[in-house]
């Protein structure tokens, strides 16, 4: 549903709210939140709400501390966990300096100017998020584990298959907050899940990815369990991927959709620093049905984009290689400027590989290129990369790469 800000200001009257959670996040996509009393949303409003950047990984030092949340009132949602009595509601922010100038790494706002970027050339983009992770058991003082939960493989049931009733929670916790869940099931690995929702807007979908992490852990800790979102959280076990099923509207030739393709895989190789943003998203890449080479097919899981069996509105391709360590507002706009740059230089597609590249020898595979094999070479091609210069700020890139 969507608010104004007088619409909001009464139904945090009407609706007994008493709590708002002003949420945003760090460069690397970790979620934030500052929470305010009901009296002083106004204030938020036309004010904003001042915070200790410097206590922000990437934000800031003493020097220069203070940055301002500026609530935005088209997503309000309510945290349906939270009491019925002295309720409390979430929205997302901009983030600004006190002089108004927006914040350069409020990444956000940087996928806000990539959808306007692609609106002013005709192109609305949209994505479906794919999000595995694992269910780990808790220990006796309540610390994570790496327990699985069960033993289940893919798209296993009852009994063997634990999980279920944790992501018929997370399904109907997303319905109450207006995210619609498209399916769920047991992924291959022991104890890991996978919940998928309907595509929407670039924006909507990454608050929707935001929102979803947050929902899987509340709902995880409430059943005694921990939910792990990493790259590899186990050594001998498959990978959690970030699936990225991405649509462009108007879509109105074969010829654009490979342009869009070629325009990923012309500028994976730098991207993959903010796809994969952990030194353990390498031990996932090329392992367990994780792409390591630059290639497409159509439906074929071994590569690296797949065109998936669907028509019409449904008609889409799929990035294989990030994980849900990404930034998901980050992540969005490089995939909508990499598409943008393949479309407006009608960039060369290679032909598609329909070969299972998990089986192919050595010497097939050495036609192909690769994407890095370390964090160290994913943040060398970013930082000499001039499509990475362009489009990711400076402060950004720098945090990325020189951590």
């Amino acid at each position: 549903m969507q608010f104004s800000k007088e619409e909001v200001l009464q139904y945090v009257q009407e609706e007994d709210v008493k709590f708002i959670r002003l949420a945003f996040c760090d460069v690397f996509g970790k979620q934030k939140n500052i929470s305010i009393l009901a009296e002083e949303l106004e204030r938020a409003f036309q004010y904003g709400i001042a915070f200790d950047a410097s206590a922000i990984a990437g934000f800031g030092d003493e020097a220069r501390s203070d940055l301002l949340l500026w609530p935005e009132p088209d997503t309000l949602a309510l945290l349906p966990w939270r009491p019925e009595q002295g309720r409390v509601v979430r929205m997302f922010t901009r983030i600004t300096y006190p002089d108004g100038t927006p914040f350069e790494c409020d990444t956000r706002s940087l996928l806000k100017q990539a959808m306007a970027d692609a609106r002013e050339r005709g192109y609305t983009f949209y994505f479906g998020a794919e999000q595995e992770f694992y269910l780990f058991r808790l220990d006796e003082d309540g610390e994570p584990t790496k327990t699985p939960y069960d033993k289940a493989g893919y798209m296993d049931i009852a009994p063997d298959d634990r999980g279920e009733n944790v992501r018929r929670e997370i399904c109907l916790t997303l319905e109450q907050m207006g995210i619609r869940p498209e399916s769920s099931h047991h992924e291959e690995g022991p104890g890991q899940n996978e919940i998928d929702f309907r595509y929407a807007d670039a924006l909507t979908a990454a608050d929707q990815a935001q929102t979803f992490q947050t929902i899987v852990k509340t709902v995880a800790h409430r059943n005694g369990l921990c939910a792990d979102f990493s790259a590899k959280p186990l050594e001998n076990a498959p990978g959690n991927g970030f699936h990225i099923n991405l649509s462009v509207q108007p879509c109105d030739r074969d010829g654009m959709f490979r342009q869009i393709i070629a325009g990923v895989l012309s500028h994976i190789k730098p991207m993959t620093a903010f796809l994969n943003p952990t030194a353990q998203s390498y031990q996932r890449l090329g392992n367990n049905k994780a792409p390591r080479y630059l290639s497409w097919s159509c439906e074929n899981r071994s590569q690296l984009i797949r065109i998936p069996a669907a028509s019409d509105e449904y008609r889409r391709m799929e990035l294989r290689s990030a994980d849900p360590t990404a930034n998901p507002y980050l992540t969005f706009a490089l995939i909508i400027y990499a598409s943008l740059d393949g479309m407006q230089h009608d960039l060369p597609l290679p032909e598609p590989c329909d070969v299972n590249l998990y089986k192919a020898d050595a010497q097939f595979l050495s036609q192909f290129d690769r994407l890095p094999d370390s964090l160290q070479a994913a943040c060398r091609a970013a930082a000499d990369s001039n499509f990475i210069r362009a489009h990711v700020p400076a402060r950004v890139l720098d945090i990325y790469c020189n951590r």
